[in-house]
This record gives structure tokens, C-alpha cells and sequence, in this order.
């Protein structure tokens, strides 16, 4: 119980004349609202009044509730959390029988994104992404993948040469090599059937290449941003992109920050897709930077974490991990700027 003094009482019933306000506090406990606190003394007036008072709260009737949870809730929602919890029930209420209404009237046949099916249930499309409808549904005992929903990322923004399977998709780390390869797509054709790469095998139709490679697709890679883009690759992408015969190449900055990307995505991705670095365009980095000399080289950005593996290193030979070893021991990088469209061809 919590206790309230004799002068917030005069003002909360805004009396000040002591004969009324003695009156009122009277019927208050005749009333059964308050009960004097005698441990804190009366005021010394006459007719005297206790100085504190226990508010006496009106216990609730909640067998309602309980019939609600006990006879009108669908099987598929557990109430044991909620029929030992009825205070939450009663604060959660509104959510729970949208969520009731809902289960007796839909499925989860259809799969939408995860705001789509959190405004079909609720009505209200952020609240199981940033509201409690998580912890509404753990409440209820119903896990989220029930709900069938997928979560979305940025999109992925990639250009298409080709649409055939199997074919190299080349994730490109910058924006501006991005464009220029695009480019290079869209203005370099040659005949369809001669093998440049060993990656496609008895390909016959692709007739765009980057540094002498066969690409299909085009991805922009927006940095550390693909490795949560492929989360949801086979939606945000076309069908014919995540075909298990693809091979997914990647071409980012040759430092610590992009090998780790590189790493991390074939970590992450690696027993799903056919992943690996674009190799014909780092031997070309590394050959323009020799020419230019280690000197020249821009020095290593701060802050870039350096603990790296293996994954990367192992797709080139001892000499090329050398050269790539000297350079980043030396604070340097090559960005993939280095390479413009007339070394792409």
C-alpha cells in the first residue's frame, strides 16, 4: 500500500477549510479508501487528524480475464505465461487477441516481409521489428519463424548482362568501379564460345568480359553492406542469380578492410554459393601498382582491422602473396580505383 500525507490530501480534493477537510477524511475511511498511519502522529488540531494515511487499493475482479485466457483464446497461443502473470495480460490484452482474431481467420500460407505480416496481425507495421510484438509472441509461446515472414535489407543494386545459368556473378566493392565495369559490360562484346576463365566450363553465350573474364552479373557490393544484402539474396535478387552452378566473384581494395570483407562474406556464404576472389583483376592491380611503385601507394586507412586469414592468400601463388604481404607490411594499399575502364577490357 502506499501512503499519502494530510496536506496532499487537502489539496488533491482541493478542501482547506479544516472542519470540511476533517469531514472528508472520515468518509474516506469509512469508506474503506484510506486507514491512518498511527505511527505518524496526529496534527495536535481538534478535532485531531493523523499527519500520514495507507491508500487501500480496490482489489480488481480479474476472473474475466482468467475465463478469457481459459475459454476464448485459440489453442496455438499458450496462456500459462499469462494466467500466472495477469497484471501483463491485462497491459498486453489489446495485442493478444489481434493476434487471437487473427489465428482464427488466416494462415501463414503466403510469405511476406516482416512489417507486411506485422500490419496484417496488429495493424501496426513496425511492431514486431521495433515494438514488444516479440515479446508478445514469446509470451504466447508461438516462435516468429511460425509466422513466415523474412526480413528485408537494402536492396541489392547489380547489372545484368546475361540472364543465362551457369554464369560468374562479380560482387565489386566501390561505387566507382561499380560504373566502370558496368560499362565495360554494356560496350565489350566478344564471340560467344572462346573459354577465358576455367570457370564456366561449356558455357557457349556469354559474350561480356571484365579482364578477360566471362561476367553475368554485375553486383554492388556497398563495402561490409553485401555480406547482410545476401542475407536475403534468392528474394532481393533474380531467380537465376542464386542458381547453385553460379560462381560469385569478388573484387574489392587490396588492404586489410578488403580481404577481411572478402573473408567474412565466404565465411558467412561459402557452403551455399560457389565463392571466390576475381583474380584476373588483382593480378592486374598488382601488376599497375609495381609500375607505379610501392612508394606511390596511398598509405593504409587508421583503424582498419587487421587480423586476417588464409581464405584470401590461398587463391594466389607464392610470389603474388609475397608482393600483396610486402605491400600491406609496409602500410600500403592498392584501391581498386587503380584499375579505370581501359584496363578492364
Amino acid at each position: 500500500m502506499k501512503k499519502i500525507n494530510l496536506d496532499t490530501l487537502s489539496s488533491q480534493y482541493r478542501i482547506f477549510e479544516y472542519r470540511a477537510l476533517y469531514a472528508k477524511v472520515m468518509a474516506l475511511i469509512e469508506g474503506g479508501s484510506i486507514k491512518p498511519v498511527k505511527a505518524s502522529g496526529t496534527n495536535g488540531k481538534s478535532p485531531a487528524l493523523y499527519k500520514e494515511y495507507w491508500i487501500i487499493e480496490e482489489k480488481q475482479d480479474l476472473s474475466g480475464y482468467l475465463d478469457e485466457l481459459n475459454y476464448e483464446i485459440v489453442p496455438s497461443i499458450s496462456t500459462d505465461y499469462y494466467r500466472a502473470h495477469i497484471a501483463q495480460y491485462i497491459q498486453d490484452r489489446p495485442w493478444v487477441l489481434l493476434l487471437n482474431d487473427y489465428l482464427k481467420n488466416n494462415n501463414f500460407l503466403t510469405h511476406m516481409s516482416e512489417n507486411e505480416r506485422s500490419f496484417d496481425i496488429w495493424h501496426r507495421e513496425k511492431f514486431l521489428k521495433q515494438e514488444q510484438g516479440k515479446k508478445v509472441l514469446k509470451r504466447c509461446g508461438i516462435e516468429t519463424d511460425v509466422l513466415n515472414y523474412y526480413r528485408t535489407t537494402e536492396p541489392i543494386a547489380y547489372y545484368c548482362a546475361t540472364r543465362q545459368i551457369p554464369q560468374n556473378l562479380l560482387v565489386v566493392e566501390n561505387k566507382d568501379t561499380f560504373y566502370s565495369m558496368r560499362k565495360c559490360l554494356m560496350n565489350n562484346q566478344i564471340p560467344g564460345g572462346a573459354l577465358l576463365d576455367g570457370h564456366l566450363g561449356d558455357m557457349e553465350t556469354s559474350p561480356h568480359t571484365i579482364c578477360e573474364t566471362r561476367i553475368g552479373t554485375l553486383i554492388y557490393g556497398a563495402g561490409k553492406g553485401i555480406i547482410a544484402a545476401f542475407s536475403d539474396f534468392d528474394i532481393s535478387g533474380e531467380p537465376y542469380m542464386a542458381a547453385q552452378d553460379n560462381t560469385i566473384l569478388y573484387f574489392g581494395d587490396l588492404d586489410y578492410e578488403g580481404i577481411g570483407i572478402y573473408e567474412n562474406f565466404a565465411a558467412v556464404y561459402g557452403e551455399r554459393y560457389r565463392i571466390s576472389v576475381f583474380k584476373n583483376a588483382y593480378e592486374r592491380m598488382l601488376t599497375k601498382a609495381e609500375r607505379i611503385g610501392l612508394e606511390s601507394l596511398p598509405v593504409t586507412k587508421e583503424g582498419q582491422n587487421r587480423k586476417i586469414g588464409d581464405a584470401f592468400f590461398s587463391q594466389f601463388s607464392q610470389p603474388q602473396q609475397e608482393k600483396i604481404k610486402e605491400i600491406l607490411e609496409q602500410n600500403r594499399y592498392i584501391p581498386q580505383e587503380i584499375l579505370n575502364i581501359a584496363d578492364m577490357t
